[in-house]
């Protein structure tokens, strides 16, 4: 809608002569330039929500891609660690390391069954020869958790004779000390008549890589 000539002339007038109108006028004015600031604020708000959310897209992508990294990570750690195993044994079966150099290294294994870092090592004295058939020093691996004795034996290759003598140490252990312990075998290469004596005697064994 536009305003005539007269009808501006009599606006202009108004607003020149009467002072009440004046300040409505200038009251309306501010009033609508507020509105106008609003309306873009509101815009400007709008404009930046939507920018916020694309960004969350953005960073659940992210996440998505990390952890999908994390995944491949301890995939990849698992199976070089069941390599170095496999290697280890494999050395050791060749005659590459000793006896005691695969226990060496294989006491990282004692620590991820049993969840525990410290193995203590025992000299038991034989007096009776109850393990070996004459009197000796039997030395032995212990583990203390959760109020549980666990006797650990750490083979190349696991064979019935290795679980009777785990056996005969374990109530070597019992006398002494007044506890029955747990007895654990962590073996390469297990013998398949080893499983049979050892579910007979109470002894547990582990393979070092799982079937």
């Amino acid at each position: 809608m536009s305003l005539s000539a007269e009808e501006k002339s009599k606006l202009i007038k108004a607003l020149e002569e009467d002072q009440e109108f004046r300040y409505a006028v200038a009251g309306m004015l501010g009033y609508r330039e507020i509105l106008d600031r609003i309306t873009s604020l509101e815009e400007r708000f709008a404009k930046l929500e939507e920018r916020f959310v694309k960004l969350e897209e953005k960073f659940a992508k992210l996440e998505e891609k990390f952890a999908k990294l994390e995944e491949r990570q301890t995939r990849l750690e698992e199976e070089m660690r069941d390599t170095r195993r496999v290697l280890t044994i494999i050395a050791h079966r060749f005659g590459v390391i000793s006896e005691s150099s695969f226990r060496e290294g294989m006491k990282y294994v004692v620590e991820e069954v049993l969840g525990v870092a410290k193995v203590s090592k025992q000299i038991l004295r034989d007096d009776e020869g109850l393990v070996y058939g004459h009197p000796s020093d039997v030395e032995v691996d212990v583990v203390i958790k959760d109020g549980t004795h666990i006797l650990v034996e750490v083979k190349s290759r696991v064979s019935k004779g290795d679980v009777a003598e785990l056996h005969r140490i374990g109530l070597l252990y019992e006398r002494i000390h007044g506890v029955k312990p747990k007895l654990l075998i962590i073996g390469g290469f297990v013998d398949r008549n080893s499983w049979e004596t050892a579910n007979r005697l109470g002894v547990e064994i582990r393979p070092v890589i799982e079937d």
